[in-house]
């Protein structure tokens, strides 16, 4: 599939607007740092991160699952559902050596094993941040697979942030580490089309159909 051409036969039927949109804010988009979850339960916190993913332009999660479902609730995302790509992956150690195989470094954010502080952290190459759940954080067997552990600095008498605020804090920081570097850190540009892709299918009520069409006479 050409995503360049599907695109460009998609985004006729995208308002004026919303096509802006897509334009500006596509080639900020970056895959360079990943967000994993490890079974998040509570629903209004899978909201949060994802709409903290989709703020610091990094639009793609995997959710590991096994007794829960990652579900956001729709109304605390804003819309940002409507951009991130959520991948749902078994909760297990396979799945981390998955991650591993595409490229990235595995960062536990977790105090333990010696982290490294978030300010401290040098960005040198793809990470997969693996969050743990609400009330254990990560598990030790993950923290075992991972190659490092990240963790950030704690200036009261309260020893962790909540798992959706440390989300965000991580993906702000390391975003502007990003920035200041001279990584090639944003989307190819196949990934790139791709993306365009699935933006502008999700921009539209019938857009599945629409793209199923194209693909079917195409």
């Amino acid at each position: 599939m050409n995503n360049q051409q599907t695109f460009d036969y998609i985004k006729q039927f995208l308002t004026d607007e919303r096509l802006a949109k897509i334009e500006h804010f596509a080639p900020e988009s970056s895959d360079f740092v990943l967000l994993v979850m490890e079974d998040i339960f509570q629903f209004r916190n899978a909201a949060a991160i994802v709409r903290s993913v989709e703020a610091c332009g990094f639009h793609k999660i995997v959710a590991m699952e096994s007794e829960n479902e990652f579900n956001p609730n729709l109304r605390v995302t804003k819309g940002a559902e409507t951009w991130v790509e959520v991948e749902k992956m078994p909760y297990n150690l396979e799945s981390l050596r998955e991650i591993k195989d595409r490229g990235y470094k595995i960062l536990a954010v977790s105090p333990e094993k010696n982290a490294t502080m978030l300010p401290d952290y040098e960005l040198k190459e793809p990470v997969a941040l693996v969050f743990g759940t609400e009330k254990e954080g990560v598990t030790e067997e993950i923290l075992e697979v991972a190659d490092e552990t990240l963790a950030i600095p704690m200036y009261g008498f309260t020893r962790s942030f909540n798992v959706s605020v440390a989300a965000a804090i991580c993906f702000y920081e390391l975003k502007q580490k990003l920035i200041r570097s001279d990584l090639h850190y944003k989307l190819s540009e196949e990934k790139l089309w791709k993306m365009k892709v699935r933006w502008a299918v999700n921009s539209i009520a019938s857009g599945p159909q629409i793209l199923a069409k194209y693909l079917k006479e195409h």
